[in-house]
């Protein structure tokens, strides 16, 4: 399924336009559209583009702030979690592809045999892309995957602007700063802990 070709509800329409924190840059759009070619179905293609920026961009705590604009990332290749999710939302409205900001939690311990996602201890951020009949789905340029039962949604909007956890207006001197920490783990559904207490009430 093409973009130009996906039927947009009224939802989906109003991602596809720039916004406060999501602009796109004509050297963005062209690096997207290496990931589009002709007859690749959309989600092959946004996954392809989510891959390319993982391996493209260098996580870097230090590299930029909350304000930092999708152009900087790009020239420097360098971001955080905010910033990844920033720029692929920018590439794919740049091809008419409907994606919005995603905020939320990681699960802190992964299961057995599987990484430490980049992004636990801390709010993280995303982007969900609506695919047309298949709906919104989820991807995390961050940790180049596919959006699971390991990410937790706390609220969606354009951009970081319409999900920051504090917004408001500040007089004064000085400055301020807020810092998260956050623990995830899944609870024991009730039939794991009546089969646990059944095989120790065995023994």
């Amino acid at each position: 399924m093409r973009a130009t070709e996906s039927p947009l509800t009224l939802e989906a329409l109003q991602f596809t336009f720039d916004s406060p924190s999501v602009t796109a840059p004509a050297a963005v759009g062209q690096y997207a559209a290496e990931s589009f070619p002709a007859g690749r179905p959309i989600l092959e293609g946004v996954r392809h583009l989510t891959t390319r920026i993982h391996e493209d961009f260098k996580f870097d705590p230090r590299a930029t702030t909350v304000s930092t604009p999708v152009v900087e990332v790009f020239e420097h290749r360098r971001g955080v979690c905010q910033d990844f999710a920033h720029l692929e939302i920018a590439a794919l409205r740049s091809l008419g592809i409907p994606a919005r900001y995603v905020s939320g939690y990681l699960r802190t311990i992964p299961p057995p045999g599987r990484p430490r996602l980049v992004g636990t201890d801390a709010s993280h951020a995303w982007l969900s892309v609506y695919c047309g009949e298949a709906g919104w789905i989820d991807v995390d340029p961050t940790n180049d995957c596919i959006v699971s039962t390991d990410h937790i949604t706390v609220a969606w909007g354009r951009d970081y602007s319409d999900v920051c956890p504090i917004k408001g207006v500040f007089v004064g001197g000085g400055t301020h700063q807020m810092t998260v920490s956050v623990d995830v783990q899944p609870l024991e559904s009730s039939t794991s802990k009546s089969a646990k207490a059944t095989a120790s009430h065995k023994s």
